[in-house]
């Protein structure tokens, strides 16, 4: 039995490939109080157990990128999804802190595999609008996550110790190793490439020194910012600033999720309908660009219109799922034989916009409005802009007349 690429099982291959990181952010935030009840330390101190999650999934994907390039996209998810259930048994079974943290840096570095992989598949297999389409649902599957996650996490929680949680990536990662069977590796792979750190680093190279791959990378990176700024300061606003409860909130934050799901099939219907990838790139940069100066203008002079906060952040979401499908899947378009490469490079780049755009959120918060939200989130996209305009567009210029 094989997957078919056009099979609807093969897309929800790729949604659990691409969700499997992303639930093990966010699945674990009801949990980490009774963690560290249980543990006998602080909470601060089980926050780590998300620090060093992030730190090892980051700081893996560089690995993973050229190692599925050189042996396959198949043995690095058998790899990371065999980690991903060691890790989690570990977690789940942890009696100490530094033992928890540790097996989360392991779970961590699994679960980048399988996010990288998605990507490189995506492109391994299909060209144009359809790998457009398919890069939709991987974002679909990424940005959905969210939404149900912390639901899942509490239930739960709910139900058992805060040591239930960890079954979920565990048996994902079960599921993962025994549908692999099923799938036939779609990277083509040529046997008599070396791999050593030298082509390691000559392969990062030729993705700095091709300007249309870092552009796009770029670009991509700063519209993550710019949706990563409402993921913390909305937080900051309904909960800290307007006193919400963190079930108002998660309706709220899980209208956002569902903006994405409905911009990735915007994104869907305007290729069919023959619009171009710089069209709808366009498009998603204009319309967070206009509502992050919206919400700058209201909040300097209001300073605390929860409404119009709720339709940005709407907006922002649907407008990234309109621009990451494409950006993300021109970026692998100049070089293809290294596409785990460049995947590689740009979720890295993405995390380190994320990270930067969320720790100016929250050193920039006053305490009640949602200023420093609405700033950050207009630079990220004017830097979104000045990124497309200034280095792709001048790029595919380039690549046209060659």
């Amino acid at each position: 039995m094989r997957i078919n690429p056009n099979s609807f099982a093969f897309t929800l291959l790729l949604g659990l490939l691409a969700s499997l990181p992303t639930f093990g952010i966010d699945m674990i935030l009801p949990s980490l109080s009774a963690a560290a009840a249980d543990l006998g330390v602080t909470s601060a101190d089980v926050g780590l157990a998300m620090s060093v999650y992030l730190m090892t999934m980051g700081a893996s994907l560089l690995i993973y990128g050229p190692m599925s390039d050189r042996f396959g996209r198949k043995p690095i998810i058998l790899f990371g999804s065999a980690l991903v259930v060691a890790a989690s048994l570990g977690c789940f079974l942890s009696s100490s802190l530094s033992q928890l943290l540790f097996f989360r840096a392991l779970q961590g570095a699994g679960a980048s595999a399988s996010g990288i992989a998605a990507v490189a598949i995506v492109n391994d297999l299909f060209e144009g609008e359809a790998a457009g389409t398919k890069m939709a649902n991987v974002v679909l599957a990424i940005y959905i996550v969210p939404m149900i996650a912390p639901i899942v996490g509490a239930a739960l929680l709910a139900l058992g110790s805060w040591r239930t949680v960890y079954l979920v990536p565990l048996a994902a990662g079960l599921v993962l190793l025994a549908t692999m069977s099923a799938f036939s590796e779609s990277a083509t792979i040529d046997p008599n490439i070396k791999l050593s750190h030298g082509t390691i680093l000559q392969n990062y190279r030729r993705v700095l020194r091709h300007p249309l791959c870092v552009g796009y990378i770029l670009c991509n990176a700063a519209a993550a910012g710019a949706m990563f700024a409402y993921v913390t300061g909305s937080s900051l606003f309904f909960i800290a600033g307007l006193g919400l409860n963190p079930y108002q909130y998660g309706v709220i934050f899980g209208a956002s999720s569902l903006s994405v799901m409905l911009g990735t099939r915007i994104n869907r219907i305007l290729g069919r309908s023959g619009l171009s990838p710089a069209q709808v790139i366009v498009m998603g940069l204009a319309l967070s660009t206009v509502l992050a100066t919206s919400l700058v203008a209201v909040t300097l002079v209001e300073g605390r219109s929860a409404s119009l906060v709720v339709i940005v952040i709407v907006g922002v979401a649907l407008s990234f799922g309109l621009i990451s499908p494409h950006t993300t899947n021109e970026a692998v378009r100049p070089i293809p034989d290294i596409v785990g490469t460049i995947s590689a490079a740009r979720a890295f780049v993405q995390m380190i916009g994320a990270a930067l755009s969320s720790a100016m959120v929250a050193a920039l918060f006053d305490g009640h409005s949602a200023l420093s939200m609405a700033a950050v989130m207009l630079g990220f996209c004017l830097l979104a802009f000045a990124i497309y305009v200034g280095l792709v567009l001048p790029a595919e210029h380039v690549v046209e007349a060659t």
